[in-house]
């Protein structure tokens, strides 16, 4: 089996880290936190260039549902070309389940979305996990970690990774700066993700070691 990649192991810990303080937080306080008001005011006073709002609405569209769908099917068709059935398999599988799951917790949390400024983009729905930094983290992590499996060179498996946690980077952070989440909402989005990445991965790579390969 192959091993493990030190930068998805990495963040996977941050992940788990971060869920942990996460729940503790909303046991023992009221949400939204502070660092939530002052991260979200902060930036709505800062607003940056006159750039960044379209920038922003295009980046957040990269974590949307069409968007993703497109990007899983396309990608789960080239692998069956290929004959990577498992893996085409698993990366149809954990982005559906994973969409599946995000409903459900945002269905038993019922956080409301932030007020506190006006909203850049049109929005509908509970607030948190955050869906797209939930769905992008799940959909691009998955792919660029189940990638990694059948990709034989080192440096393009990394180069994978690397770019897969730059763009659920930018679009979390873009929630955020649009106005329409809580940063605690992004966190929560992007440590399950990581964690579905990783448990799809692991379970992925064990699969192959049973039946030997999917060729």
């Amino acid at each position: 089996m192959r091993r493990l990649p030190p930068l998805l192991a990495g963040l996977a810990s941050i992940a788990a880290g971060l869920a942990v303080l996460l729940v503790g937080a909303f046991a023992t306080s009221h949400y939204p936190f502070a660092f939530d008001r002052a991260i979200i005011l902060g930036l709505r006073q800062w607003s940056g260039p006159a750039w960044l709002p379209k920038v922003a609405a295009d980046v957040t569209a990269l974590g949307g549902g069409v968007v993703l769908t497109i990007v899983v099917v396309a990608v789960a068709g080239f692998l069956i070309v290929q004959r990577l059935w498992l893996t085409a398999a698993a990366v149809a599988a954990a982005s559906l389940t994973g969409g599946w799951a995000v409903d459900l917790i945002k269905g038993q949390v019922l956080r409301a979305r932030p007020e506190l400024v006006p909203h850049l983009v049109d929005v509908s729905g509970y607030s948190f996990p955050s869906g797209h930094a939930t769905s992008s983290a799940v959909t691009y992590l998955t792919l660029a970690a189940l990638a990694g499996q059948v990709t034989q060179d080192r440096a393009a498996r990394r180069y994978l990774l690397v770019v897969a946690v730059l763009l659920v980077g930018a679009i979390g952070c873009s929630r955020v700066y649009l106005g329409v989440h809580w940063p605690s909402d992004v966190l929560a989005g992007w440590s399950f993700g990581t964690l579905w990445a990783l448990g799809w991965w692991t379970a992925t790579a064990q699969a192959r070691a049973a039946i030997g390969g999917e060729r």
